[in-house]
C-alpha cells in the first residue's frame, strides 16, 4: 500500500492468511463461489512469474502474453496494455514475486495469490519500488498452472500505478521523468527542470535533484495513485511510497485549469517537498513544510501578495487577523484552505525577508529535530509567542 502524506498545492494558484497448517496444504482465506481449486503449485507459479519478468526484460511481447493465454479476452487485453506501457518506461528492473504461497482467495475460477511487484526506474529510483498485486491461477493441461485473471473477481484490488488502464507516454527531462496518459507532458517536464535550480538555490544541493511525475488520465485515477487523499480542488500532490520513492501526482483536471503561473507555482511547490523530504516528514510543523514550499514556489513571481493571498487579505482587511499559526488540522478542512496556505506562506516569507533564506532553511531543519518553540529560539532568537505576534503584525502590514 502506498503511504501518502497529503502535501497539496491548492487551486489558487493481507495478511489474509497468516498460518499454514503443519504438514499440509494451506487453506484459502476467502472462498468465492463454487468449489475451490487446490492451492497452486509454488514452483509452477514461480516459473510463470520468472517468464513474465524475462519477457519484460527482453521486450518479448509474445512471451509475456503467452503467460495469460488461457485468460479471458478482457484480461488478455489489459495485459497487452500493461506490457506495451512497460515498454515505454526506462525500467531497470521489473519482477513479480509471491508474497505468500497461501491463496488470498479461491473459487471455481482459480486461486488468487498475493504478489509483490518490484521495479526500478533507471536513473530515478535508488531502491526497488514495491506494489501489491494479485493474479489468479488455475490448473491447466496436465500438471501445469496458468494465469486466468487478477484478483478483482474475489474483491482483491491491486495497488494502483501509472500504467493501469490507459496508454501512457514518458518524457525525460534533464532532471525529470514525466509519465502520463494526457498531453502536456513536455511542458511539465520543462517546468520541473526549470524549478530544480531555483529550489536548490534556497534549500541547498543535498537532495537528488531529480523527480518522477505521474499524470494519469483523470482526477479519479490521480486519487487512486494517492490513496486516502481525494484530489478535489487539488492540482498536485507529493507522495512517498514504502520504499522511499518520491512521486509528484498531478490531477489533470484541476491542474489543467491553472494558468501558466499557477502551474509553475504548483510544480515548484511540490518539487520543494521532494527536495526537503516533506512527504516523509512527520515532525516538522505543517505550516513550515507548506510555507517553505509556497515561499519557493512564489519566489520571483510577479504576482502581488494581496492577489496571491486574496482570501486571507479580505479577512485581514476586515479585522480578522488569525490568532495563531496554522495547526496541522487546519490543512485538512476545505473551508479556509487558501487562507491557511497563505498564512503559512507569509510566515516563511517574513522569516526570509527579516532573517534571510539561510535562516528560514535552518529553522525548517531545526523544527524537524526539536520542538517548534526551541527551533524558533535557536534560529531566530524568539519563541512561539513572540514569533506569532511578529507574524500577525506582518499580515496587517502586507494585507491590511
Amino acid at each position: 500500500m502506498l503511504v501518502v502524506v497529503p502535501l497539496v498545492a491548492v487551486l489558487l494558484a493481507g495478511g489474509l492468511w497468516t498460518v499454514a497448517r503443519d504438514g499440509g496444504s494451506p487453506a484459502p482465506a476467502a472462498t468465492a463461489t463454487g468449489a475451490p481449486v487446490p492451492p497452486p503449485d509454488v514452483r509452477a507459479v514461480e516459473t510463470i512469474l520468472r517468464n513474465r519478468a524475462r519477457a519484460v526484460r527482453e521486450r518479448d511481447r509474445a512471451a509475456f502474453l503467452a503467460t495469460v493465454i488461457g485468460a479471458s479476452e478482457a484480461f488478455r487485453e489489459s495485459q497487452r496494455l500493461l506490457f506495451d506501457n512497460l515498454m515505454r518506461l526506462p525500467l531497470e528492473s521489473w519482477r513479480e514475486e509471491t508474497a505468500s504461497p497461501v491463496p488470498a482467495a479461491t473459487g471455481d475460477g482459480g486461486a488468487t495469490l498475493k504478489l509483490t511487484l518490484r521495479y526500478r526506474l533507471r536513473g530515478f529510483d535508488e531502491r526497488e519500488v514495491t506494489r501489491t498485486r494479485y493474479l489468479t491461477f488455475a490448473p491447466g493441461e496436465g500438471s501445469g498452472w496458468r494465469i486466468v485473471g487478477d484478483g478483482v473477481r474475489n474483491g482483491l484490488g491491486d495497488d494502483a500505478d501509472i500504467w493501469d488502464g490507459a496508454r501512457i507516454a514518458a518524457v525525460r527531462g534533464r532532471h525529470s521523468l514525466v509519465i502520463g496518459a494526457t498531453g502536456g507532458l513536455e511542458e511539465i517536464a520543462g517546468r520541473l527542470d526549470a524549478a530544480v535550480p531555483r529550489i536548490t538555490e534556497v534549500v541547498g544541493d543535498r537532495w537528488a535533484r531529480r523527480v518522477v511525475a505521474l499524470v494519469p488520465a483523470d482526477d479519479q485515477r490521480a486519487s487512486a495513485l494517492a490513496p486516502g487523499n481525494p484530489v478535489t480542488n487539488i492540482a498536485a500532490l507529493a507522495v512517498s511510497g514504502p520504499a522511499g520513492e518520491d512521486r509528484i501526482v498531478i490531477a489533470p483536471g484541476t491542474f489543467g485549469r491553472l494558468n501558466a503561473l499557477g502551474r509553475e507555482v504548483v510544480l515548484t511547490h511540490e518539487l520543494t517537498h521532494v527536495a526537503t523530504g516533506g512527504a516523509r516528514d512527520g515532525r516538522t510543523p505543517l505550516w513550515l513544510i507548506e510555507g517553505l514550499a509556497d515561499y519557493v514556489g512564489y519566489k520571483g513571481a510577479t504576482v502581488p501578495v494581496r492577489s496571491a493571498a486574496r482570501e486571507l487579505a479580505r479577512e485581514v482587511a476586515a479585522g480578522r487577523v488569525p490568532e495563531a499559526l496554522p495547526e496541522a488540522a487546519d490543512f485538512d478542512g476545505p473551508d479556509r484552505l487558501p487562507q491557511v496556505y497563505a498564512e503559512a506562506w507569509l510566515a516563511c516569507r517574513m522569516v526570509a525577508e527579516r532573517y534571510g533564506e539561510d535562516a528560514l532553511v535552518e529553522l525548517y531543519r531545526a523544527a524537524g529535530r526539536r520542538s517548534q518553540d526551541a527551533a524558533l529560539r535557536s534560529t531566530l532568537g524568539v519563541g512561539t509567542a513572540g514569533f506569532t505576534a511578529m507574524w500577525r503584525d506582518y499580515l496587517r502590514k502586507e494585507l491590511g
